[in-house]
């Protein structure tokens, strides 16, 4: 895994909110280990198309790690994408900042941005590899207790690989920033936090096996009530 700090470039640089920047490298690691699904922006046949897209992590793959993308190999995103730069965004909602002024008003977040040209990957290993890793992303331990994907399966789907080198992370954290002149004006400020939590796993009508150890601790983790 590297530590090298992200470098900025013309597309990653912020241009506002500067003092938003993460520039370690460590937090587009948190970023993307914390979320669950990234938006894939590509342009398909001259217009721009935006989609909710699974994905997993390797750090270990690459100079700077790489990002697995899960898609069909008929869809025109994941035939498209490898023939040019996309951009893939992932964010995280933390809270709702409520200001004395409408203008002040602010939303508390976590937001990585990578851009790059993305491969398909025709290996058939590292294709097995990154599916595993977009499954355990979702669900630690999950790729080793099912039935993996047979070889019809397989050829239905298609990854993409995308490297982490050209990336930025922007965070905001705290309370209301109101002007100084509105701190005296009757109206409550502060911020309502967000998270994202999980509810009790539910068994599937026509599963009667004890629901497994990696499942209670994936929702634990995401606070299922024990």
């Amino acid at each position: 895994m590297t530590t090298t700090p992200l470098q900025p470039t013309a597309r990653t640089s912020l241009r506002r909110s500067k003092e938003r920047a993460a520039t370690d490298r460590q937090a587009l690691t948190d970023v993307l280990m914390d979320g669950m699904f990234c938006h894939l922006g590509v342009v398909v046949d001259g217009d721009p198309l935006v989609l909710p897209t699974a994905y997993g992590v390797d750090l270990e793959r690459g100079p700077d790690g790489t990002l697995y993308l899960h898609g069909s190999v008929a869809a025109r995103s994941v035939v498209a994408a490898p023939e040019q730069t996309v951009c893939v965004t992932v964010t995280h909602t933390d809270g709702l900042v409520l200001a004395r002024s409408a203008f002040h008003h602010s939303v508390n977040y976590r937001s990585a941005v990578v851009f790059g040209v993305p491969r398909l990957v025709d290996d058939p290993d590292e294709k097995l590899h990154g599916l595993n890793r977009i499954v355990d992303h979702l669900v630690p331990g999950r790729s080793t207790a099912v039935r993996p994907p047979n070889r019809k399966e397989l050829a239905k789907t298609s990854v993409l690989a995308l490297s982490l080198t050209e990336a930025s992370v922007k965070i905001r954290t705290g309370p209301a920033s109101d002007d100084e002149q509105d701190l005296d004006l009757p109206y409550w400020a502060g911020v309502i936090p967000l998270r994202t939590v999980a509810g009790e796993p539910e068994d599937n009508p026509d599963c009667d096996l004890l629901v497994p150890a990696h499942v209670r601790t994936r929702a634990a983790i995401l606070g299922a009530p024990s």
